[in-house]
């Protein structure tokens, strides 16, 4: 099947999930949810796939949601935040912890918003050295949504998860390895070659028992995540409507400093 926004190719029992608009940074628009939905629960969920990679195409993994062209407008005039969650990114995020096989991100670059919830919700990650890591959303006047309030503090704990949260700092790929938010950083140039190595082992791996280990760990560490997606996109919804998330949104689209005002 042919996508606009991805790019889908499976080879040996591996299948490369790469992400499309290199133009935008890979942000997240609707069309990009349908078609992340599309290829997570159909030909990734295929058996004849053994292992899922994950990577952007361009300078980066994913800059979040495109502001122009990630929302639905609702009845109010305000961005339907809640319906864009629950039926176009919830279930890509949902989806990637449900299959049956490991998933591995390779971060080639800004790794920021919801594409940082998806290089969390992924099983490994492993990042070039000019990439990092940020949950930016404070920064427009919002709160982490695709489940990385369930995510981060799952891997960094409380302080760190507080720290990435209130204050929206970009987290450099040494030391979100060092926070433990990735499993390796390699040299720029390296960093394809060494995510298809090991993608590759993956896929020729135990199947089953990856299948096994993700399932008891998914109940282990992430036993609500889903009430937790719909939490976030509720509170997520209401920050939508707030003076500081049109201040936010305005002053990141005119490349300015934002005067929230807690209104």
């Amino acid at each position: 099947m042919s996508y606009e926004t991805l790019i889908w190719e499976v080879s040996d029992g591996l299948g490369r999930l790469t992400l499309n608009r290199p133009e935008s940074l890979n942000a997240w628009t609707i069309q990009f949810g349908e078609e992340m939905k599309s290829v997570i629960e159909g030909e990734a969920a295929d058996p004849a796939v053994r292992a899922v990679l994950v990577t952007g195409a361009g300078r980066g993994f994913s800059s979040g949601a495109d502001l122009k062209e990630g929302f639905i407008q609702a009845d109010d005039g305000f961005p339907d935040i809640n319906r864009a969650l629950i039926e176009y990114y919830h279930p890509v995020l949902v989806g990637v912890r449900r299959l049956d096989k490991p998933v591995l991100a390779a971060l080639n670059g800004p790794t920021v918003g919801i594409g940082c919830s998806l290089a969390l919700a992924c099983d490994l990650a492993i990042a070039a050295e000019s990439a990092f890591l940020s949950l930016a959303f404070v920064n427009i006047g919002l709160m982490p949504d695709g489940g990385s309030t369930v995510f981060v503090p799952a891997t960094v704990g409380k302080a760190r998860a507080f720290q990435m949260a209130l204050l929206g700092e970009r987290v450099p790929a040494p030391q979100a390895l060092e926070w433990g938010l990735v499993n390796a950083v390699h040299p720029d140039d390296r960093l394809a070659a060494e995510a298809d190595t090991l993608a590759t082992s993956l896929a020729h791996g135990p199947t089953r028992s990856y299948a096994a280990a993700k399932r008891a760990l998914n109940q282990s560490i992430y036993p609500h995540l889903e009430s937790q997606l719909d939490l976030e996109a509720e509170l997520q919804h209401a920050l939508a409507r707030t003076q500081d998330f049109a201040e936010g949104a305005t002053a990141f689209l005119s490349k300015r400093d934002p005067a929230f005002t807690g209104a």
